[in-house]
């Protein structure tokens, strides 16, 4: 006698997200510190030296804050009106800042009062930034204007009028004391030289610019504004290289990754989208609560600090190696590998003797009710609450294989109102779901051939059967939709294929192909009524 065959449980493709190195690497983080502040954040730097604090620009004031500190070790409040972009020196011994008074103050690190205050600019100052010497100042404002400070001398040495909107982004080459570049609402980038009066290169974003970002090469430059971040080719002169729109709000700030191989960008609809830098396709996504305005990465990217416009800075720390090692062992609790495969490579001994004993075959609830012809209750028993939750292929694999006996009407019939309920709500659930449509489809037929004489007597089983027919109404809704989209999306590719001469036929040629196919109308019914 043959033995009972296990019903086989297929294996159906589990969607999510693929899981890369660049999943693992991002989220190789601690849950986030937040710190409240007094205002928006507009603006993080951090110090280029150990033990690499971070300056925080918000409202009247800048904190800084150390690597692993929720409190302020410094904070500099000499601020008449809300401050913008503090910016430290490349030894981090200085940080320069702007304010909504005009007033461009250069403070000490390890001082309180203002070592330096530059006065020229006629509104907000919005970017500062130190250049490459270390000994100028570059300021941009809302009164379109760019100017170039000395330190020691506390002078202005130059002012370029070229932009027609408000400057709100600029940053110094690092490899070249003499150029920098600034950002406007006017949609324009202008590259600039010291030692010229006006600028020596000009591009069109198209939208008002929040950001710019320098690759450690310099040969690329980054802009955000508007939905668009768009990459710049500076050795070409200022070529547009990729335009990336994966944001659904203006992008706020940009960032490098410490070996430049991704590029992040942060924006008003609440998320932070790691790049590539090869092919510029998204490779990992954050998500925070509240619209971000500034972003900065840590070298060595050990800490992600944000922005948020709700007044919330949200740091997040890199998990140590130990503390990795103690998650993922927490996390996998079963046996390792090598115990499985424990003595299966042994090899027997001539002088050896197998003793063999048969091996139990264990079944589950289902298929010894299968085995034992009892198709009710193995129905009941794969219908069971923790199985059709978590595991819904294990219904409809007894639900085919019933099928394939041709025991499924048995086992659909005969049942009391909480069994046809319960039934009900898994058809409900799973009906139309693609991977288990084909059988559910045969159940659902011939439950309703079964009952119909019987509806009207339960409310229970009457509701069911009602929310049956409006998810198959929606779901032939949605699929009739679809077909439409589908027929649009051919006429657009369609059109958009390169057109060819079709050749000319006579008359004479189609002679013969009219005569021996006689005129006639076949009268074949199709979907939706139409005849042909």
């Amino acid at each position: 006698m043959a033995s009972f065959k296990p019903t086989n449980i297929p294996v159906y493709p589990k969607l999510g997200e693929k899981v890369t190195q660049d999943t693992l690497y991002w989220k190789n983080y601690k849950a986030p510190v937040q710190i409240k502040e007094f205002g928006a954040i507009t603006n993080i730097d951090f110090s280029p030296v150990t033990p690499h604090n971070f300056a925080v620009t918000a409202f009247t004031r800048i904190h800084i804050y150390g690597p692993f500190s929720q409190e302020p070790v410094k904070t500099f409040t000499r601020f008449k009106d809300t401050a913008y972009c503090g910016r430290f020196r490349s030894d981090g011994q200085l940080l320069v800042a702007g304010c909504e008074d005009s007033v461009v103050r250069l403070f000490d690190v390890g001082g309180k009062v203002a070592l330096r205050m530059f006065r020229g600019h006629t509104k907000a100052v919005h970017v500062t930034d130190f250049t490459s010497d270390r000994y100028q100042i570059l300021t941009g404002s809302d009164d379109y204007t760019c100017r170039l400070w000395d330190i020691p001398n506390a002078t202005e040495l130059n002012v370029y009028q070229e932009h027609t909107d408000y400057i709100r982004c600029g940053i110094t080459s690092k490899l070249n004391r003499d150029l920098f570049i600034t950002g406007s609402y006017d949609h324009t980038l202008k590259v600039f030289d010291a030692r010229v009066d006006k600028s020596v290169m000009s591009m069109d974003h198209g939208q008002p610019i929040e950001s710019l970002l320098l690759y450690p090469s310099e040969g690329l430059l980054v802009s955000a504004g508007g939905r668009y971040v768009k990459v710049w080719d500076l050795l070409k002169g200022g070529q547009p290289l990729v335009s990336l729109r994966n944001h659904h709000k203006t992008v706020t700030c940009l960032a490098l990754s410490s070996n430049g191989q991704r590029l992040l960008s942060a924006s008003l609809d609440r998320h932070v989208k790691v790049y590539s830098t090869t092919n510029y396709k998204v490779v990992h996504n954050f998500d925070y609560a509240a619209s971000i305005l500034s972003l900065a990465l840590a070298p060595d990217d050990e800490s992600i600090v944000v922005g948020m416009t709700n007044s919330i800075l949200s740091i997040k720390h890199r998990k140590s190696p130990e503390e990795s090692r103690e998650i993922s062992g927490q996390q996998r609790r079963r046996p390792s590998y090598r115990v499985f495969v424990k003595g299966k490579n042994y090899v027997p001994k001539q002088d050896d003797y197998l003793v063999s004993k048969p091996v139990k075959q264990y079944l589950a609830k289902y298929d010894k009710q299968l085995k034992k012809f009892n198709v009710s209750k193995a129905l009941d028993c794969a219908l069971e609450k923790w199985i059709r939750l978590r595991n819904p292929e294990v219904p409809v694999a007894v639900i085919k294989e019933l099928d394939r006996r041709g025991t499924l009407k048995n086992a659909l019939a005969g049942r009391d109102e909480q069994q046809l309920s319960r039934l009900l709500s898994f058809l409900i659930g799973n009906l139309v779901d693609m991977r288990f449509a084909p059988v559910l489809v045969v159940a659902a037929e011939m439950i309703l051939d079964i009952y119909r004489s019987i509806l009207g007597q339960s409310p229970v089983i009457d509701r069911q059967l009602l929310r049956m027919q409006d998810l198959l109404e929606r779901e032939i809704d949605y699929q009739k939709e679809l077909v439409e989209v589908l027929g649009m999306l051919d006429t657009m590719f369609a059109s958009s294929l390169p057109k060819m001469e079709v050749p000319w036929i006579s008359s004479a040629t189609l002679l013969p192909l009219e005569v021996a196919v006689p005129s006639k109308k076949l009268n074949f019914p199709l979907e939706g009524g139409i005849c042909i």
